[in-house]
């Protein structure tokens, strides 16, 4: 078996079978299968398809290509996927929230993509937390804390992450079976005995309609639980910031209000509705609204935060982090309000360009080498169907320059649409998979 002879299959349009995926995943991973290869097998798939069955194959394959845990606990293992959103920090109360209801959380996270925050970015922006921890670490810190957030060591799924690279430079990024392998290859190697999937839409999200997160929804769920792991999904709004900031520190604030009861709104709703799918199906709660319920209160009483400070002292951040944070957290040298130009109704907000305007602040990366500044970002972004006056503050910018800080400000403008007719905001959960 070799590339060339897989490569002719697909360029007839001809299926693969199991131990051809399997061939290439390997190749990928030990550098048998090179970059020409690699690209045209990227693009076979994107212009081919898989059928259900080479979309499981190839993420078993892609999994199997480096290290995969398995687990020894007292409780179920369990964890949540999003495919990114502006303002979605779900992840840094979700993780700890699970752990204080019984489950464990070996959340592997990523960084930035495009005009989305990455986890593991906003992490960071926490003195001292270190995310990339070898495999005896991440397991004590699971043991001991109930969860961990961390980064993907090299061994894990390591044929993705060349196929990664690959398709970023080949236009296949948006391969719908390669999106699923790539995703569920990196979580299944976790040992995970159940997922749920946050599945985003609208302006603020990369599937900007229903019927393309559904798609991408049904192919994740159908394929995870054809892999072994009992998997759900819910399509959840995009179309405004999940939390009024958008920026790593300034969204890690956000968390904190939450975990220590001085807001709350959607992005409480929604880790209670992935937590109490978690939850239902693995048996620790007796529905989904019993595990949502559970969760709620977790955040409420305390328990959460109290899970996450010992995670972010595990990892090597202050100890009293929770206690402490705002003398903690960086803060811009600049800020600056956008005030409204007329009076009027917030109709729309484009989330992309929010997101954008926050990486060219530097709070994201338009290259992987560039280095995040993770103090900038934006707060106090207007809601949609607010009412606002002119001069009111549409959102406030937090820069490092004077001159960056009048290029967002002028993002913002175009982001926020006013009008006079009333608008509310749609459901936050659209639908549910699985």
């Amino acid at each position: 078996m070799d590339a060339r002879g897989i490569l002719a299959k697909l360029r007839h349009g001809t299926a693969l079978g199991d131990d051809e995926l399997a061939w290439m995943a390997a190749g990928l991973a030990d550098g048998d299968v090179s970059d020409a290869q690699a690209g045209a097998f990227a693009m076979g798939i994107c212009r081919s398809g898989l059928d259900e069955a080479g979309r499981v194959a190839l993420t078993l394959a892609m999994r199997a290509s480096g290290d995969t845990l398995a687990w020894d606990l007292d409780a179920p293992v369990l964890d949540k996927h999003s495919t990114g959103g502006v303002g979605d920090c779900v992840s840094l109360i979700l993780a700890p929230a699970l752990a204080a209801c019984g489950a464990y959380v070996p959340m592997i996270s990523g960084r930035g993509l495009g005009h989305t925050g990455g986890t593991l970015d906003k992490l960071e922006a926490i003195p001292g937390v270190g995310i990339m921890l070898d495999e005896p670490r991440l397991r004590s810190v699971v043991a001991e804390v109930g969860c961990v957030i961390a980064g993907a060591t090299g061994n894990i799924a390591p044929a993705d992450k060349r196929l990664y690279a690959v398709r970023d430079v080949t236009s296949t990024v948006d391969s719908l079976d390669l999106i699923t392998a790539s995703i569920l290859s990196k979580k299944l190697a976790a040992g995970l005995e159940g997922l749920v999937l946050d599945v985003k839409v609208g302006t603020g999200a990369f599937m900007k309609d229903v019927a393309a997160a559904r798609d991408l929804a049904q192919a994740l769920v159908g394929t995870a639980n054809a892999a072994g792991c009992p998997t759900t999904a819910l399509i959840s709004d995009m179309n405004q910031p999940l939390v009024p900031s958008l920026g790593n520190a300034l969204e890690v604030a956000e968390v904190m209000r939450v975990l220590t009861g001085q807001t709350g709104g959607a992005i409480v709703d929604l880790c209670a509705a992935l937590g109490g799918a978690l939850l239902a199906g693995a048996g620790l709660a007796a529905s989904n609204d019993e595990g949502a319920a559970q969760i709620t209160a977790a955040i409420a009483d305390g328990r959460a935060a109290e899970r996450f400070g010992a995670m972010i002292a595990a990892l090597g951040g202050p100890v009293r982090f929770v206690e402490q944070w705002q003398r903690f957290l960086p803060e811009a040298t600049v800020m600056r309000e956008v005030p409204a130009a007329a009076d009027g109704v917030v109709q729309a907000i484009d989330g992309e360009a929010l997101g954008l305007a926050v990486v060219g602040l530097g709070g994201g990366r338009k290259v992987e080498r560039d280095v995040i500044d993770p103090a900038v970002g934006l707060s106090g972004v207007v809601a949609l169907g607010a009412q606002v006056r002119k001069g009111q503050p549409l959102a406030v910018v937090h820069a490092a320059r004077p001159a960056l800080a009048d290029a967002a400000a002028q993002a913002v403008r175009g982001a926020i649409t006013l009008g006079d007719a009333p608008v509310g905001a749609g459901p936050l959960i659209v639908e549910r998979i699985g």
